[in-house]
């Protein structure tokens, strides 16, 4: 795996951010964990696809990680700001950004919100909404004993302050995120949608966020889960190096959904 160029901790908006910056083989990309999780649980399965392309970048987001909580840390709104302040502090120009989860969830509230700043997006298990039959129980808040054991070896936190953090994970899932279809329909950059063929839900928001995107695509791996960047890993990745051959509108030879927009496309060119 690429090592990366530097891995330290870089002040962003008054808080101490874990970071991670790769060699620069193209434009940057930005690598958004999932929730409840941090850069180093997937970095080595999502690099390949990028490694030789792009300057990939990374960081743990407030909370997650290595880097501490600070208010209003869980809250989608908040994960947005973060991360265009990180654009802003550390990147200092648009990017490209592949999302997990809810890092996918937070690429698209940041294509909708400053669209400026995101030249595309590929979305990993991703939604637009919180209302979509969700299989999640999250009821129930609790930690292994593993789990609290590496939270307070990477963070010097107070164990107790897990439970914490994940009750206030569960709670923004089941309201977060409350974007519209008409909301989507306004993405300017391309959006790669990645699923696994049996997300926790439904494959009908799948679809509809591909559909309703003007530059959509839609990659659905067979036989995968939520975890799809762990089990189809390779395969996961060779989708994503296609997206990125060419970033513009797809011209096919039977369209469907993009036959009006490829019409005008070929009109004027």
């Amino acid at each position: 795996m690429a090592k990366p160029v530097f891995a330290k901790f870089i002040e962003v908006d008054g808080h101490q951010l874990w970071s991670l910056k790769w060699k620069k083989n193209g434009e940057p990309v930005i690598l958004l964990h999932g929730g409840l999780s941090h850069s180093a649980k997937w970095e080595k399965e999502i690099l390949p696809a990028v490694a030789k392309t792009h300057e990939p970048y990374a960081y743990d987001r407030s909370a997650h990680g290595y880097t501490k909580v600070r208010s209003g840390y869980m809250h989608f709104d908040f994960q947005v700001k973060e991360l265009v302040n990180f654009i802003k502090t550390v990147v200092k120009k648009p990017v490209h950004i592949i999302g997990y989860s809810d890092g996918g969830n937070i690429g698209l509230l940041a294509a909708i919100k400053y669209p400026k700043l995101i030249k595309s997006l590929v979305g990993i298990g991703m939604n637009y909404t919180y209302d979509a039959d969700l299989s999640f129980d999250l009821s129930k808040v609790e930690a292994s004993d593993e789990e609290i054991a590496n939270f307070v070896k990477m963070t010097k936190q107070d164990p107790k302050l897990l439970l914490e953090i994940k009750a206030k994970a569960f709670k923004v899932w089941a309201t977060e995120p409350k974007l519209k279809l008409s909301q989507l329909k306004k993405i300017k950059c391309p959006v790669l949608v990645l699923a696994g063929d049996d997300e926790p839900f439904t494959s009908k928001m799948t679809f509809e966020m591909y559909e309703v995107i003007p530059n959509g695509r839609l990659a659905v791996i067979p036989g995968t889960s939520h975890g799809v960047v762990h089990e189809k890993t390779k395969l996961m990745q060779e989708v994503i190096k296609d997206f990125y051959k060419t970033l513009d509108f797809p011209i096919t030879k039977m369209p469907n959904r993009r036959a009006k927009r490829q019409a005008k496309i070929l009109r004027n060119s």
